[in-house]
């Protein structure tokens, strides 16, 4: 199975990271392909480049052989949508690959406002991963999708190449890009909750806003 966990990674942290590696093992897969979008259509525009942004990525990744950058989005003008990237892949790969997204609750809930929604379930297997205090309500078009499409088991993903939705639930890092930055804004340190490689990338770049 191909695993895609796309995000903005704003920077990239911990608990990033430790999800990635949690959804290797749990999942079986060789490898988690982390994918940073370019410019994210339903919130606020990140707070560096893409360049800077994929740099701190494989700098966080350094040699893990469990995680890879596909920095395909990066490479588009103009915003990044799942469904483009996710037909790119198709072709790729080919009909009969085995294809995942991984998205939190919270992203989930509002996939029907994502750019061709409808067709993503038909190019690679949707997977959820529960966040504390969020819930799906059944009667949304998200809730529906996934009573529809609903595996009970892992292996049933690696069974098809894609239409199914599989919930887990992972041990979370409560650690948030957000708070990061913030934090850097403020003149505060955020080591600890991000590879000490990327905040000595950080500081050296001057990025974020960050007080001399």
């Amino acid at each position: 199975m191909h695993l895609i966990f796309g995000g903005t990674f704003d920077p990239i942290h911990n608990g990033h990271l430790r999800l990635a590696v949690e959804l290797r093992e749990r999942l079986g897969v060789p490898r988690v392909a982390l994918m940073p979008c370019h410019i994210p259509p339903h919130r606020e525009q990140p707070g560096t480049s893409s360049d800077d942004r994929l740099h701190l990525l494989e700098l966080a990744i350094g040699n893990e052989p469990g995680l890879h950058v596909d920095p395909r989005e990066l490479g588009r003008s103009g915003a990044s949508y799942t469904a483009e990237s996710l037909r790119q892949l198709r072709k790729e790969l080919g009909d009969q690959k085995s294809i995942a997204m991984v998205v939190g609750t919270d992203s989930f809930a509002s996939f029907h406002k994502w750019q061709d929604w409808q067709s993503i379930p038909d190019l690679a297997h949707i997977i959820i991963v529960n966040r504390p205090g969020v819930d799906l309500d059944p009667d949304s078009e998200a809730g529906r999708l996934l009573a529809e499409r609903q595996a009970k088991e892992a292996a049933e993903l690696e069974a098809s190449p894609a239409g199914l939705c599989f919930r887990m639930n992972l041990p979370l890092l409560a650690i948030s890009a957000t708070g990061i930055r913030d934090r850097i804004r403020s003149g505060r340190s955020p080591r600890y909750l991000l590879p000490d490689r990327v905040w000595e990338e950080i500081q050296a770049r001057q990025l974020y806003g960050l007080k001399s």
